[in-house]
């Protein structure tokens, strides 16, 4: 009971109202899509890569008519399910030198652990988008401001058309971020959900990690 009353106090304090179809739905009615996007190795790039780089993000950033949110999460990475792959591979190695070679990495990694602190590193976008007149009882504001029911057929069209609108700028977010050498995809629902869930319990483990990550790292 406890529980439930500490769970429904702090939901009193999120914006969010809901995670549907790949979108974040305001208490205040608005859209928010969510990118995760790779990184660079700036500084191994030569210098006329860097100038190139550096002039084409900023043109993608002038060429932008709507405000965009840049996050980065830091978490402590957890090494134990990697650890415990190696394990397992010397337990089943057969050559007795590998077995001892494994052994001493798997230590030397414990103990780099326990001396450093491994982050991970995630890179987000959030793209925003608002109705743009919303009227105090007024069709969006019933929309939006209703409990959790069954949604009519002219809302779940409402809420689709306002997706597109939200969905034109990702498109266009992305196709930016291409021409600097960035790729950014949109999280879907379980992933947002997965996100939101890491951002506000802070000891909540880095594994499983995104699904999103595993694609960006296969470019």
């Amino acid at each position: 009971m406890l529980q439930k009353q500490t769970s429904a106090s702090i939901q009193k304090h999120i914006a969010i109202k809901e995670i549907k179809d790949d979108v974040v739905v305001l208490k205040s009615g608005g859209l928010r899509a969510i990118l995760m996007s790779n990184s660079l190795n700036f500084a191994l790039k030569s210098n006329e890569e860097q100038d190139a780089i550096v002039y084409r993000y900023q043109d993608f950033l002038n060429s932008l008519d709507f405000p965009i949110q840049i996050m980065i999460a830091s978490r402590k990475f957890d090494i134990n399910p990697y650890l415990e792959t190696l394990k397992q591979y010397q337990i089943k190695q057969e050559n007795e030198l590998l077995k001892v070679q494994t052994s001493e990495y798997v230590d030397f990694i414990k103990g780099l652990t326990e001396t450093t602190n491994i982050m991970a590193e995630s890179f987000y976008l959030v793209i925003p988008y608002s109705p743009s007149i919303i009227k105090k009882g007024g069709f969006f504001n019933k929309f939006f401001g209703s409990k959790k029911k069954q949604s009519t057929p002219k809302e779940q069209e409402a809420f689709q058309e306002l997706k597109n609108n939200l969905w034109q700028r990702v498109e266009f977010v992305i196709t930016g971020l291409r021409g600097a050498s960035l790729k950014a995809v949109p999280l879907k629902t379980e992933e947002l959900v997965e996100l939101f869930y890491k951002l506000y319990n802070p000891s909540a483990k880095e594994e499983p990690e995104l699904t999103k990550a595993k694609e960006l790292r296969l470019e």
